[in-house]
């Protein structure tokens, strides 16, 4: 573990002890708990063969997450590799904030026993994490009849890896896969919520990234020239898809809430909107809702 983290280290990681942990138990098939815990604990000939190789991954700037397969979101175990981004900690926010909305719009008025369930879309699901976070944790709260889920891509790739995300947390009799450019999804009806973590850094600052982004696909981080392109397509045909009294939760990048909420006045007319901060206290998502809704 010592020379793992000072390899690591010299490589130029942020984070070299963390790394090498996750990747040590990885190999060994534990968690971090159990490998702090026991640090006199044998390593195999494979096993020190298989952490050598993992190493020489992650000092080659390729992020643990791939490495490892999996990522951790929303207390979920997800299944990641280049076919999608890897699930920010900050996408948790958006999670958060449509389950309270829809708490709201479930309690909101006494439900017809017949009502068709709640639909949100989530646009651009990529490996799914909103997705399937979303109708988890719904499940968890005994409302899952009550809530369906449309998870959209323009990656095929990106949507098999979705899938297979639904199947392995039990939830893929509730959200419905489509291949789809953002919203542009035949006979997709309307929805009462939709989410999207679009790409969203500038073209330019693409370059410019940590050396692990480099093995991202790049069509996942590129927001056009202000990183608004996506944005603005979407925002401009949401008038169509929303309910009334729907929410659309957006993740936006933290210096482009003032860009996006101007973007939404100009192209959402009399549209209420609202930013909300991540846990770093930075403006992470921002919401617009029709005016038939109480702002």
């Amino acid at each position: 573990m010592r020379s793992a983290t000072q390899r690591l280290r010299e490589s130029g990681s942020d984070t070299p002890r963390l790394d090498a942990e996750l990747l040590l138990g990885h190999v060994l098939g534990i968690d971090r708990a159990s490998l702090l815990a026991h640090p006199e604990a044998p390593v195999g000939q494979g096993q020190l063969e298989a952490f050598a190789a993992a190493l020489e991954r992650r000092a080659a700037g390729e992020p643990v997450a791939y490495i490892r397969g999996l990522k951790e979101f929303f207390s979920l175990a997800l299944a990641v590799d280049q076919r999608a981004l890897i699930p920010r900690p900050e996408t948790e926010r958006v999670v958060e904030l449509a389950l309270e909305r829809l708490s709201e719009m479930l309690t909101a008025a006494p439900r017809p026993e017949l009502a068709p369930p709640l639909r949100a879309w989530d646009v651009g699901t990529g490996s799914g994490a909103v997705a399937v976070a979303l109708a988890v944790e719904a499940r968890r709260r005994g409302y899952g009849r009550d809530v369906r889920v449309l998870a959209t891509d323009a990656s095929p790739e990106a949507l098999a890896l979705a899938l297979e995300n639904a199947v392995a947390h039990g939830v893929a009799d509730v959200v419905e896969f489509a291949t789809a450019d953002l919203l542009e999804l035949p006979a997709a009806g309307r929805a009462d919520l939709v989410l999207a973590n679009l790409p969203y850094i500038p073209s330019a600052d693409v370059p410019g990234l940590p050396v692990a982004a480099s093995f991202e696909p790049v069509g996942a981080l590129d927001g056009g020239p202000d990183g608004l392109v996506h944005i603005r397509r979407l925002l401009g045909g949401l008038s169509s898809v929303l309910v009334p009294g729907g929410s659309c939760l957006l993740e936006i990048g933290d210096k482009q809430a003032d860009a996006v909420v101007a973007a939404a006045e100009s192209l959402l007319p009399g549209w209420h909107h609202a930013v909300y901060a991540d846990l770093a206290g930075l403006p992470r998502v921002v919401e617009v809702r029709p005016p038939s809704q109480p702002g």
